[in-house]
This record gives C-alpha cells, sequence and structure tokens, in this order.
C-alpha cells in the first residue's frame, strides 16, 4: 500500500465530523473560473480596463455588482446602475458562449459518499440561481438539500450571511457545518459566520488561504477528512 502524502496524513489525522457539509461552487465542484476570467476580460476591454486572473480569483465568491463596481472605479468609470446592469448582461452572454462544463474529478463521487454517510449537502455560491441551474447539472443539484445562490441574499461574501442563511435552512448551529471554499473571500465569510473552512488550491496557491483551517490540493484529500 502506498504511502500517504504529509497533506493527505495530515488530512487523515484530523478527521472531523460535521453534521453538513457546504460546498462553494465555481472553483470547488466545477472547473469554471477561467471561463469567469475570461467573461470578465472580454466584457470590460473595451472600457480600457485590464483584469487579471488574480483580480477575478481573489475577488471569487462576491456579489457581481460589488465586484464590477470597484473595477469601475479603479478604472476612473462612475459605476452607474444603468452601466451596471448593461455590462453584466453582456458578460453573461460572454460566459455561456465560451462556458465548457468540466466537474472536478472526484466531485460526484464524493458528493454521494457524504450523502450515504447521512451528511446534509450544502451549496453557497455568489453565482445568481439561474447561473446556478445552468452550470451545474441535476445529477450534481440533487445531491444538495440546501442551495444559497447570490441573488438569494442582501450581503455577499465576505459577510457571513450565505454562510448563516445556509445553516438557518439546515436547522443547524454554524459550528455543526463545515465549508469547503476556494477563494479568500468565500472562507472569511465561513470564518465569520463561525464555521469550519477547508481551503482547496484549485484557483489559487496556499498563502492566500491561510485564514482556512485545513487546506488540501484536491478533492481527495478532502475526503479523507470526513469519510
Amino acid at each position: 500500500m502506498p504511502k500517504l502524502s504529509r497533506q493527505a496524513a495530515s488530512a487523515r489525522a484530523g478527521k472531523i465530523k460535521p453534521k453538513a457539509v457546504i460546498f462553494d461552487m465555481d472553483g470547488v465542484i466545477i472547473d469554471s473560473m477561467p471561463y469567469h476570467f475570461l467573461a470578465w476580460y472580454e466584457v470590460l476591454r473595451p472600457y480600457g480596463v485590464r483584469v487579471s486572473c488574480f483580480d477575478v480569483y481573489s475577488k471569487e465568491g462576491e456579489k457581481w455588482s460589488k465586484t464590477l463596481k470597484s473595477l469601475l472605479i479603479q478604472a476612473g468609470i462612475k459605476p452607474t446602475t444603468k452601466l451596471l446592469t448593461e455590462i453584466f448582461s453582456r458578460r453573461q452572454r460572454i460566459f455561456r458562449k465560451l462556458f465548457q462544463r468540466f466537474i472536478f474529478n472526484g466531485a460526484q463521487e464524493l458528493l454521494s459518499s457524504l450523502k450515504k454517510q447521512g451528511y446534509l449537502l450544502g451549496l453557497v455560491t455568489g453565482s445568481p440561481r439561474k447561473e446556478v441551474n445552468t452550470i451545474l447539472p441535476r445529477s450534481i443539484i440533487s445531491k444538495f438539500q440546501v442551495i444559497v445562490a447570490g441573488d438569494e441574499v442582501r450581503m455577499g461574501k465576505p459577510d457571513p450571511q450565505p454562510y448563516l442563511r445556509a445553516a438557518s435552512l439546515f436547522g443547524l448551529q454554524p459550528k455543526d457545518c463545515l465549508v469547503v471554499e476556494n477563494a479568500p473571500l468565500g472562507i472569511e465569510s465561513a470564518k465569520k459566520a463561525g464555521m469550519f473552512c477547508v481551503a482547496i488550491t484549485t484557483s489559487l496557491p496556499k498563502e492566500y488561504l491561510r485564514k482556512a483551517d485545513l487546506i488540501v490540493d484536491n478533492l481527495k484529500l478532502l475526503s479523507l477528512c470526513l469519510l
């Protein structure tokens, strides 16, 4: 039997047993972050606004209106409501045109195993509900008892409201929930909500995820903590 890596051994030794496991969507369940970056890059380019992968990945989970407003202000452009709506609508069209679905290896199996083990499963994302239904196949959406989308909360990540809403819908205390995130704002949201947070290095390197309680490189290592 091959030896476990140091990270895997650490994950197994630190195995925890929450009542619910709550996943972020983009960059955790589905490899969609490159398409989000390309959509933002293309829609903002005509306005002279240049964004990098880091600009987009580090803001992942934030409500789109806040992200777009800050990018425009930094470029010296007044973010009127009309302009925000027009740009985001175009951004959505670009994203849908470019997007190709790729579920991370092990995601489907992990969700099925967790459900069989009796865990409650939740999804908390900054993406609008309509986008969630477009991006995720029914076979995965059906695994979640609770879904909180970005357009269903007043305050987005890094505010704790999205994760607190999920806990409330489960009828659980925050301490009974484990969150799986891939971005600093999502980690901050989970920790402010009082939840244990595991970060996965699918989008950003470890140095940007240090506020998480545990950092793993893939979903297989995450399963060692829970199964």
